[in-house]
């Protein structure tokens, strides 16, 4: 008689209690684990993502900082290199710009300064991206700017099941890893998550939904829009292949090549700037490595070539959606 396969418990949760889920089973199991930013002790982080955490495990090892992202980014670098594992929290994706020296001229470069005799374990979480009228600077998206930067990792998980493995495996990664929630999904989506610890290794795409017409790449908020868009595109008789990255760095560039491979058609969405965003890079390697597959050129649908707009409704032109998505569906097909 054959065992019945061990039952994995589950806990329904949105993203952000996935992620404070993920935050305490990291500080419970590893002592070398802390966790900073502004307002992430006392008041839990401006999201709650810390909610619970400082009571939990001490204020030595869960504390406030300064309103100074380059001093948080710069202390985690000092921390990570003591031997520590430093999770730093910058308050939203776009205050992380005067940070960018310490990022630029040393988080991402200890490993090849030092020949690999050192590394450093950091994470830095961000909120990101649009979606819930908030105000400037609050919605960017600068993925990839750090993306460019030789030596770090960068994850951007959609669901919360993907952001506490992720999580976890960031935490416990050697090198630096920028972790980026969409604020869109903290509290929009639930699901039933596993219990205790679990990974999800680091470059390995997830196929969200299987079709043989068009491949569409996304990630982070852009998924459920491109599920959306999927759904319309295949009541009219299209199957879409919705393919979630995850993670940037490192790229699962097998998971798209094989999909694009199949479909010969391909649709990039994300809600970065236009110009000189990771969708493009995404474009180069599909032109470079799978051009003889393709039907039609592939199709970037975007953000715009101007600072994300805060509070208005202007944002629901900006940011993508799904009738964007779908638009650029059926000009791949009818190219």
């Amino acid at each position: 008689m054959t065992a019945a396969a061990p039952r994995t418990e589950t806990r329904t949760m949105t993203m952000v209690a996935a992620i404070n889920d993920a935050l305490d089973l990291a500080l419970a199991a590893d002592p070398t684990v802390h966790i900073f930013g502004e307002d992430v002790g006392v008041m839990g982080g401006v999201f709650r993502a810390t909610d619970g955490l400082q009571a939990r495990y001490g204020a030595e090892r869960v504390f406030d900082t300064p309103l100074a992202e380059a001093g948080i980014v710069g202390m985690g670098i000092g921390m990570g290199l003591a031997g520590l594992k430093p999770v730093a929290e910058i308050q939203f994706a776009g205050f992380l710009y005067p940070a960018l020296d310490q990022v630029l001229s040393h988080l991402g470069r200890y490993r090849h300064r030092t020949r690999s005799r050192y590394h450093l374990p950091m994470v830095v979480r961000a909120p990101y991206g649009g979606g819930v009228h908030t105000p400037e600077q609050h919605a960017d998206s600068p993925e990839a700017i750090l993306a460019h930067t030789p030596g770090v990792k960068v994850v951007i998980p959609s669901t919360p099941s993907d952001a506490k493995g992720l999580l976890l495996s960031a935490i416990n990664d050697p090198d630096p890893v920028f972790f980026f929630e969409a604020i869109k999904l903290y509290r929009s989506v639930k699901e039933d998550v596993q219990t205790g610890d679990y990974r999800i290794p680091l470059g390995k795409a997830r196929v969200v939904t299987e079709g043989n017409d068009v491949t569409v790449i996304c990630y982070g908020g852009m998924v459920e829009v491109a599920q959306k868009a999927a759904a319309a595109a295949q009541s009219a008789g299209i199957g879409v292949e919705v393919i979630d990255l995850r993670t940037l760095v490192p790229l699962d560039t097998e998971t798209i090549l094989e999909s694009v491979q199949k479909t010969g058609r391909a649709v990039v969405v994300t809600e970065a700037p236009r110009t000189g965003g990771f969708h493009s890079e995404i474009s180069a390697i599909i032109a470079e490595e799978a051009i003889e597959y393709l039907h039609a050129p592939v199709v970037r649908v975007t953000g715009f070539d101007a600072p994300y707009p805060p509070f208005t409704a202007i944002e629901d032109v900006y940011r993508p959606n799904a009738v964007r998505v779908a638009r650029a569906i059926r000009q791949v097909m009818e190219y």
